[in-house]
């Protein structure tokens, strides 16, 4: 049997427990990329309204990067336990979230200080507010690099996710971690196979949410 048909016949055999680990890891990756925007969009552009604070955020936000994954997860553990929440869910979201934060803080940053001065000093000659500027104009106009943040965050994040099921997430890291333990390269290869699918089918949803929203002058 090839390894192919042993992949479709493991499929085929533990359809079920594949769907149930593959929504998992889609609602653990989309809980956590959601907050992750919601904090990390306005921190962007805030920072733009802040230089000296920007370099600052900007460098805890790399720190939290270069810190191993499965570091990240452990450090959640002793902390999370004191509210009953060590293991499991939580923990693996809030170290998603920290995860997210750089790629999302900076290419908001970058885009909405990048929008052209002219089109910028366009929008104040006819009377628009700070706020009108920032939702007609700067944001649209930085959408394709606000996105781009985005897209990098959700597919590091799908990654990373598969190690998260060493605290007890749950996801496709389960199969891959269950693998491992029984020497099963099929369950390895299925959950490794999943992971890759998921993050390229997000990465094309996102950017077909982005050339949806990207004005026509931008694209």
């Amino acid at each position: 049997m090839t390894i192919i048909s042993e992949l479709i016949q493991y499929i085929q055999d533990n359809f079920d427990q594949v769907l149930t680990h593959t929504l998992e890891h889609a609602q653990l990756v989309g809980v956590a990329i959601v907050i992750a925007i919601l904090i990390g969009v306005p921190l962007g552009i805030y920072l733009t309204t802040n230089e000296e604070l920007a370099e600052t955020v900007l460098q805890i936000a790399s720190i939290f990067l270069t810190i191993p994954s499965i570091a990240l997860f452990g450090i959640m553990i002793p902390i999370l336990s004191l509210i009953g929440q060590g293991i499991g869910f939580l923990p693996a979201v809030i170290a998603l979230v920290l995860y997210s934060q750089l790629p999302i803080i900076r290419n908001t940053y970058t885009a909405i200080n990048n929008v052209d001065p002219d089109i910028r000093d366009a929008a104040k000659g006819i009377g628009m507010t700070t706020f009108q500027r920032l939702t007609k104009v700067e944001i649209p106009n930085g959408l394709p690099l606000i996105m781009a943040g985005v897209r990098t965050a959700t597919v590091l994040n799908i990654g990373i996710g598969a190690i998260a099921a060493f605290i007890g997430s749950g996801g496709l890291g389960v199969l891959i971690n269950s693998g491992i333990s029984r020497g099963n390269n099929t369950m390895i290869l299925v959950g490794a196979i999943v992971v890759s699918l998921l993050a390229i089918i997000a990465d094309f949803v996102l950017k077909m949410i982005q050339k949806k929203f990207t004005p026509k002058s931008v694209q």
